[in-house]
Formats: C-alpha cells, structure tokens, sequence
C-alpha cells in the first residue's frame, strides 16, 4: 500500500489519500481508485499503464492529452454545463507529465474520478444507438483538432498488413495446418481485393484518415444516473486511422448474434436492428464532417470488420496459436470460422445496409 500511496502522491492530487483499491475488469491496464479523505474533494482514478501494449507512452499520453484539451475546448465554446463530467481529465505530476516512472520502470497516470457516473455491458439497439452518436460525435469533435496525433498501434487496422501476415503463414506454415483451412483460404483470396480497398481510396487520395477511437464498445462509453451519455473513456486508442475502424469494429462484436467463439457456426447471423441502431447515431453524431465515400462505403466496414479478424485468428491458427490465448487446440480455427461466417452474413446483407444509409442522408 504504502508504495502505491507514494506513486499516487507524484501526482498533484487535492485533499488526502485514504485508500487505494481496485477497480474494474479492464483487460489491458491495472486500474485503481484512490478513495479521497478529505470532504469536497474529488476521488482518483491510478492506472499501470500496460507497455507490452503502448512501449511508447510519450506518445499515448501526448495523444490523449490533445483530444481531451481539444475537446474541452469545444464543450466551453458550446456553453456546456458540469465540463469536468464530460471529459476525462488526467493529474500531472512537478514535471508537467500526466504519468510518471516509478523505480521499477512501470509507467502510472491518475485521473479525476467521475462520480454518480456508470458504465454498460449491455448490447441492444437502444445503446447501440448512444454508441453510434457517442462515437460520431466524438469524431465530429475532433474533425480539426491542430495537433498532430501518431498511431500508438502502427497499423493496427492495416487490411493489406493482415493479408500479408496471413501469406508469410501459410508460405511457413510450421505446424502444418494449411491443407486442412485451404477451401477458406482460398475463399478469402478471391475477396482480399475488394476488401483492402480502404488502403487504395487513402493512397489515391480519396480517403481520409480522422482522429478515431479504434475501441468503439457500449462499455466504453460513461452514463450519468438519468442515462444520458457523459463522455468517451478508454483513449488508449485513439490515434489516425479510417472511420471504418469506429464504424465496423462496434458491430464485429455488437451485431453477431452469438460470441466470436462459439463453436455453433449455424448460429452466426448478422444482425441488421444492431446496425441500424448505431448507424442512425452514429450519422446523426458525425455527418457534420463525413464525405460522400466515407458514408457510401458504411457498409463495406461492417463487412470489412469481421473480415479482418478472421484472417488475423486464421494466421494464428497456421502459425501454432502464438498470438492469442487460447483455451484448446482448435480455439483460433473455431474463431476463424466464426468470423468467416459472419463476414459471409454480412456480405448478404451489404444492400440492405446501403439501401437504410441512404434513407438516412
């Protein structure tokens, strides 16, 4: 306690520490809660920043550093009430960081807590809406941001990238796996093409890249106690990339009707309320600064998505499950498959999401 208590303290934090204690179920960093002990002021939240994941935590930090003053600046230039719980605000330290390197070389920033604020795990057309105009309006904020953000994951949503993994794989192939998913690697050859078009639209200059969250979840997102969207949380993330990463990573996991891993193939189906509940917030959210071909090409991002993963998961499987954890042997071939599914699912029901985009613009 006592070492976390002096971490907390390099932090220019207000009033007394009387407890640190965990809090969450986040996946990439060790997140606490610094209870405050003085009246009026304001609790904290502590995070371990994960290095595996972000080496480059200058980086991270100068990014969301920019987006949350930017979009503090927006919220005050709109006469915005209650700021503070609306934008997520990070403690510097003496030196003027917003994170600090303790003695064993981990990486720590704090944040104030937003109180009488919660999250949801819940995936249904109503919060799939607050997701699609969160997440747009997020865009939207900021759309002229003046600083210059770099990607803390360099390519992470690279189609050309992923289907190039996926070629050094099966041209290995050290376990010998490839002759048993050749009919879906073929499959997904015939239609690498079309779906590494993001990558030729920005190379021809049609393209924008925009400053995207790349984590769009219902969870990533903070309600207050009338359930009103407070603020976008999780910023990690967020970094230049396509809109497609905001747009069709939510529906990935959000518009399958079963989880990325079951094993009932059957099951898989894409799920068209869930797209239109988030493509109607999330137009309404980011048409401010969306172009024609961004919004003609809505459709193929939902389809882009699970695509993506597939291949990735595939890779995995070819090369001997180095990447993702896996609970039994055939784990990424299950996923793999899964994905491959709700790829075709999707791919299915491509005009029917062109023909509702169009209804709403």
């Amino acid at each position: 306690m006592n070492n976390l208590n002096d971490i907390a303290r390099k932090f220019h934090l207000q009033g007394t520490i009387s407890d640190i204690k965990p809090l969450g179920n986040g996946l990439i960093n060790d997140t606490l809660r610094i209870k405050n002990g003085t009246p009026g002021a304001p609790d904290y939240v502590m995070q371990r920043i994960n290095t595996d994941i972000f080496p480059d935590v200058d980086l991270l930090q100068s990014n969301i550093e920019a987006v949350t003053r930017h979009i503090r600046h927006k919220l005050e230039e709109a006469g915005e009430s209650d700021i503070d719980r609306k934008v997520l605000h990070f403690v510097e330290t003496d030196s003027g960081k917003t994170y600090y390197k303790d003695d064993k070389g981990k990486f720590w920033r704090v944040m104030v807590f937003i109180d009488h604020a919660k999250t949801y795990e819940t995936v249904n057309p109503e919060y799939s809406y607050y997701a699609g105009k969160a997440f747009g309006d997020f865009e939207a904020k900021l759309a002229d941001i003046p600083d210059k953000l770099g990607e803390v994951i360099p390519d992470f949503h690279n189609m050309e990238l992923r289907m190039r993994q996926l070629h050094e794989a099966v041209a290995a192939d050290p376990k010998g796996r490839v002759a048993e998913v050749r009919e879906m690697l073929d499959e997904i050859d015939k239609n690498s093409e079309e779906m590494c078009k993001a990558e030729r639209l920005h190379r021809e200059g049609k393209l924008p890249k925009r400053i995207c969250h790349c984590d769009t979840k219902v969870n990533n997102m903070m309600f207050d106690e009338d359930g009103k969207v407070l603020c976008v949380i999780d910023l990690d993330t967020v970094m230049p990339s396509y809109v497609f990463s905001d747009f069709g990573d939510f529906l990935r996991t959000a518009a399958n009707t079963v989880a990325e891993d079951d094993k009932e193939i059957e099951k898989v189906d894409f799920r068209m309320d869930i797209f239109e509940a988030f493509a109607r917030g999330y137009i309404e959210g980011a048409r401010s600064f969306l172009t024609p071909i961004e919004i003609e090409n809505l459709p193929y991002a939902a389809c882009l998505f699970p695509f993506m993963q597939c291949v990735r998961f595939l890779a995995d499987y070819i090369n001997g499950d180095t990447y993702y954890k896996i609970q039994y042997p055939e784990h990424n071939l299950v996923r793999a498959n899964n994905q491959f599914r709700l790829w075709q699912r999707a791919t299915a029901k491509k005009q029917e999401m062109a023909d509702f985009i169009g209804s709403l613009t």
